[in-house]
């Protein structure tokens, strides 16, 4: 294990990870794989286990299984062995409760709809009443900082707002499992670098939600995680878990210190072999 610096992260601020303490198991893969049937093997002997509170980002490079192992913790595909678990339950089982929402790294907003419309998408086919919809809208789009624009088409829209709506519509429903597919990787650095911190307000406002996070930036795994999987190249396998034991809320000054360097390099030289 890599010392810290920083004065130990201020003895770790008094325990950064608290909040995950006796929680349950969120999600559980023993020894899961996937094989496509061309006979690709995309993922193999995949074991992690999450907590309830955690965010945990997946790093590796392109085609290493990353979206595969999250399309399997959705329900959208199914493992060829193993064993997973989501909630207790199925991912199936877990997705048709509501209680998981996935973001994509495309907004895939409806264009021909308002904000506010896109938003309520997923209480509009729970047949949640109107009144409701609209209510829980506005709390999302507070959150993400839209409010002003819940009549907007999203053609009026720069990519990192349309990027908050679709953060916002995933929200809606209170999930209790957040998955994210590189939500950022399109957008300029500094639109990036604001999300994340949004994204952290967020993830911190609601102490039992737990965010899966796909990501080719290990700047950004650092920064936001608390703690990082790193996968090989095909077929894909978590070869390390990485803890990010630092004190939330992180401020921008952490990118800058030498406690931030040494995580980045941990994860980096994990990477290379």
């Amino acid at each position: 294990m890599m010392a810290i610096s920083q004065e130990k992260l201020i003895e770790a601020s008094a325990q950064p990870f608290s909040r995950l303490s006796d929680r349950q198991t969120l999600v559980e893969l023993q020894q899961v794989e996937k094989i496509y049937p061309g006979g690709t093997v995309a993922v193999q002997d995949a074991n992690l286990h999450i907590k309830e509170g955690e965010f945990v980002s997946f790093v590796g490079p392109s085609g290493c299984g990353k979206s595969t192992i999250f399309r399997l913790i959705a329900g959208l595909s199914e493992p060829s062995g193993g064993s997973l678990q989501v909630m207790g339950g199925t991912p199936e089982a877990a997705r048709k409760s509501s209680q998981l929402s996935f973001v994509f790294q495309d907004a895939t907003l409806m264009p021909w709809c308002s904000v506010i419309d896109n938003v309520t998408l997923p209480l509009q086919l729970r047949g949640v009443p109107k009144k409701t919809q609209r209510e829980e809208a506005h709390r999302v789009l507070e959150l993400v900082g839209l409010q002003d624009y819940h009549k907007s088409l999203p053609r009026q829209l720069s990519g990192g707002m349309k990027m908050r709506v679709s953060i916002a519509r995933s929200l809606i429903a209170h999930p209790g499992l957040l998955l994210m597919d590189e939500p950022f990787g399109a957008l300029d650095e500094i639109t990036r670098q604001t999300l994340q911190h949004e994204l952290l307000a967020i993830w911190q406002k609601n102490p039992k939600m737990t965010v899966l996070f796909v990501t080719h930036n290990v700047f950004e795994a650092v920064f936001l995680s608390t703690r990082i999987a790193v996968m090989t190249p095909r077929p894909g396998k978590i070869a390390q878990q990485i803890d990010v034991p630092v004190p939330f809320p992180r401020e921008e000054g952490f990118r800058t210190t030498s406690a931030f360097s040494e995580i980045v390099t941990r994860v980096n030289e994990a990477l290379k072999h």
